[in-house]
């Protein structure tokens, strides 16, 4: 698990640890052998990612809502982080459209608080801030969005994503200045799967919580295009960004990076994802909605091209379609048999991605501390 063992003994703070990607990070930066503090909202009620992985007996788990300044800056302050990793937010597009001010006051205020209370913290070096790919002004292209196309947002979580970018632009700009300043980076990745995910409204958990019970899922938008990709590659690319980040300031500093699959790989829709999620599991049944909720309407082509990332991180998304699909299911598959390790089997699904990425010549999983 390499990342030149950038990581190991750092003190790490990770917001939104509780949450899906944020409880992955977590777990795999305590196997890289980080001190990690997590703030986030009381974790939703069972099953979570994050009671899943016993991260509470693992990690210092804190409480907290990022629209608290005062009491994050008292936090950060005491736990002096020299990384951060900030994944809280409100991470769904349709509950966006039902609370908008939720939305925009987690993703935006929530994202600026975090950085004003480090601008006060002289022990952080780094700061990945992680966004979305709905942070663009979508136009319906075929061919992928680059860093430097517009920002914008149709609905309000789109919206506040693109804020949340400019907030951060800014603050790179106006704030965080001078060789001694941390190095401030975005990302923005495509939809992600993985075992884990018990969010409402999400395809992947809908499908198996439906199909665990025998039951027929509903599926809202078969023909929508996406760039699926197993969580671990995007957690590869923030950690290798944030280690490198650690050690080069200059030619990082208030850059963006797309985290997703190979422009060469084939977009699927997600009537493609249940089938192939289907044959993994055994049987899953579904049915088409008849008539979409029009006013809660995501973008049905959604596309990112991540030669930067390639050009200037040295990586790029290994697990095809069909791999991610599968690691999914089998995680899933061992919750279900009332596996008591699953920690462990994540870890396992961890050590194989690293392995097949070594294979790969993935620069992040052959660096030694050395080089």
């Amino acid at each position: 698990m390499s990342f030149a063992n950038l990581y190991k003994g750092k003190r790490v703070l990770v917001t939104g640890h509780t949450g899906f990607k944020g409880a992955w990070l977590s777990h795999w930066l305590l196997e890289l052998g980080a001190s990690v503090t997590g703030c986030a909202l009381q974790p939703l009620a069972p099953p979570t990612i994050f009671e899943t992985l016993e991260l509470s007996n693992r990690l210092s788990h804190h409480v907290l809502d990022i629209r608290k300044l005062d009491a994050l800056q008292k936090l950060i302050t005491r736990v002096e982080p020299e990384m951060v990793f900030h994944l809280a937010a409100q991470a769904l597009v349709r509950p966006s459209y039902d609370n908008p001010v939720e939305t925009f006051s987690t993703n935006a205020i929530g994202t600026m608080n975090v950085l004003e209370a480090i601008k006060h913290t002289p022990s952080t070096k780094a700061i990945v801030v992680v966004t979305s790919d709905k942070c663009y002004e979508n136009r319906s292209w075929h061919y992928g969005y680059r860093e430097l196309d517009r920002l914008g947002g149709r609905d309000p979580y789109s919206a506040s994503k693109a804020c949340a970018e400019l907030i951060c632009k800014s603050y790179a700009s106006s704030y965080f200045v001078g060789n001694n300043a941390p190095c401030l980076t975005t990302t923005r990745a495509g939809n992600v799967v993985g075992g884990g995910d018990w969010s409402v409204d999400r395809l992947i958990p809908d499908c198996m919580r439906a199909w665990n019970n025998g039951e027929s899922v509903l599926i809202r938008n078969p023909k929508s295009y996406r760039p699926w990709q197993h969580v671990v590659e995007p957690l590869a690319g923030y950690l290798w960004l944030g280690a490198l980040s650690m050690k080069n300031r200059a030619s990082l500093h208030g850059e963006a990076f797309n985290f997703g699959p190979s422009t060469l790989a084939k977009n699927r829709t997600t009537l493609d994802v249940v089938n192939k999620l289907a044959n993994y599991w055994g049987n899953g049944l579904y049915h088409k909605a008849e008539q979409n909720d029009q006013q809660k309407q995501e973008a049905s082509v959604l596309r990112l091209n991540c030669d930067k990332a390639l050009s200037v991180l040295e990586w790029e998304s290994i697990l095809d379609f069909d791999k991610a699909l599968q690691l999914t299911a089998d995680w899933y598959r061992e919750f279900y048999k009332g596996n008591s390790h699953m920690a462990a089997y994540t870890t396992k699904q961890i050590d194989f991605y690293q392995e097949m990425s070594h294979l790969n010549n993935q620069k992040w999983a052959s660096t030694s501390a050395n080089d």
